[in-house]
């Protein structure tokens, strides 16, 4: 059984529909990405996902249990983590600070997830008594990555991680979020990096329009000419 299956999944802003019957489904071990051109409805599948906008046709079952329109603070008691593109630290806060306040749910010790964020992003550990606004844009994504590790989530949203990044951070996300997979976290991520992208995703999924334009595993979307001709050439649009 998937951990995640999206079907046909209909959402939208005021009334009009963004998504018009989207589909996705990956296991618990897996990389899904979700590749496609600008107003595909890539970042709105995620919200959809997250219960931060309301899915008005489709279902959506998460470890076998269907979660459609769940609010977004019961899913994260479920075992989901989302990282939005855009303020997605708490600037004033340190670096440790931040981790903190991924843990609100938790009524457990969580002291040995910070030593894991730490593993998993070294430079965090350094700066961790420094405000995470004053970070580079990398490090503040590792903050908000390792922030949203702090619930030991079963599968880990990630919108845009890479946006904006220099190409040496860019890489040193994809590393990390490679190596959080390998921990045994699940990732869906929309990603405007789309070759790289797919080059580590075990099932990609290309969104035209609000519907499921290629589905297959990475390698087999990059091998297709028309995935490359028509939504790699340039590299898919930063935002949606």
């Amino acid at each position: 059984m998937a951990l995640l299956e999206m079907t046909g999944i209909h959402a939208g802003y005021g009334g009009a529909n963004i998504l018009n019957g989207v589909s996705i489904a990956i296991d618990a071990d897996q990389i899904g990405v979700i590749v496609g051109p600008n107003g595909a409805g890539k970042s709105t599948t995620l919200k959809a996902l997250f219960g931060l906008l309301t899915v008005s046709e489709g279902s959506t079952v998460f470890d076998g249990r269907d979660i459609t329109n769940t609010a977004p603070e019961r899913l994260v008691e479920q075992g989901l983590s989302f990282v939005p593109q855009e303020f997605n630290v708490f600037p004033t806060m340190s670096v440790e600070e931040n981790l903190e306040m991924g843990a609100y749910v938790r009524r457990d010790s969580y002291r040995h997830m910070i030593d894991q964020v730490y593993g998993f992003f070294p430079p965090l550990k350094e700066k961790r008594r420094q405000p995470a606004g004053e970070l580079s844009g990398g490090q503040r994504q590792m903050v908000a990555i390792g922030r949203a590790l702090m619930t030991e989530p079963r599968l880990l949203l990630l919108d845009e991680p890479t946006a904006g990044l220099s190409p040496r951070y860019m890489g040193e996300i994809f590393d990390r979020i490679v190596a959080i997979n390998a921990a045994g976290v699940g990732i869906l991520m929309v990603e405007q990096n789309a070759r790289q992208a797919l080059g580590l995703a075990h099932r990609g999924f290309v969104l035209a329009g609000g519907h499921n334009r290629f589905t297959g595993t990475g390698a087999e979307l990059l091998a297709d000419p028309e995935v490359a001709r028509s939504f790699l050439g340039g590299g898919a649009d930063a935002h949606d």
